[in-house]
């Protein structure tokens, strides 16, 4: 029997590596499915993973209503066995809907990969729909690494460096560099908006990778961890700014 699967995770988890690796898989095996992505960080009608691979896929917009795409694929003789439905997240939860539906009335199996909470903690639209309706909800087992080493919960929005908790919901952006990455100031001067992963301490403290090296790079007088005191400009825990 056909399943709505979540694959969910933060960013630098390899969702769309997995995704990928699905889709290769069901090919070799005789299925036909088709790609979907929305917002990708390398173009529109594309599903690319941070290792490099890259691959075509349907641009998923405001109008796509994916009963009728796969419909109009199998009347005009495609096999569909299968979605592959990458960035998921950024799907209303009228298309998660849509999804359930060809999986229960046409035996259509979908893989939806995305994250589930946005830069502010809360949960897309479209990653909550999928929680409600999946046959299955399962958490990728990559663990992605907040700069500290530590596990990374929670994705955080940045502007020149700094975090930031408000705005615009979908807004696509660079990954922020890693810390010590050399190019990491100036890029954060350029007004560049980027994202990066965070364990939780360091998300409540308003501690980026940004942060840490500018404080690293600074006097100490106190013998406290690095983020013990919040960085200038990163406010105190539980403001917005």
């Amino acid at each position: 029997m056909a399943e709505l699967v979540f694959f969910s995770g933060t960013m630098d988890c390899g969702k769309s590596t997995l995704a990928l690796q699905m889709d290769h898989n069901h090919r070799a095996r005789g299925r036909g499915g088709v790609r979907f992505s929305c917002n990708d960080r390398a173009g529109d009608s594309t599903i690319s993973s941070r290792l490099g691979l890259q691959t075509d896929a349907v641009e998923v917009g405001d109008e796509t209503d994916f009963w009728d795409e796969v419909v109009i694929r199998r009347t005009s003789g495609l096999r569909v066995d299968y979605l592959i439905c990458d960035e998921a997240q950024f799907y209303s939860p009228v298309q998660v809907e849509q999804l359930a539906r060809l999986v229960d009335e046409m035996d259509v199996d979908v893989f939806a990969f995305g994250i589930t909470s946005d830069f502010r903690t809360r949960l897309f639209p479209g990653s909550q729909r999928l929680i409600e309706l999946a046959d299955k909800v399962q958490v990728l087992q990559v663990e992605a690494l907040c700069w500290c080493g530590r596990r990374a919960t929670q994705n955080a929005r940045t502007l020149n460096g700094i975090m930031v908790v408000e705005g615009e919901q979908v807004m696509v952006g660079d990954v922020a560099p890693a810390a010590g990455d050399a190019d990491s100031a100036d890029r954060a001067d350029a007004g560049v908006v980027g994202y990066e992963t965070l364990c939780r301490r360091h998300y409540m403290r308003r501690v980026t990778a940004h942060g840490a090296n500018l404080m690293a790079g600074g006097a100490q007088p106190l013998p406290f961890d690095i983020d013990a005191c919040l960085w200038p400009g990163a406010g105190q825990p539980g403001t917005q700014r």
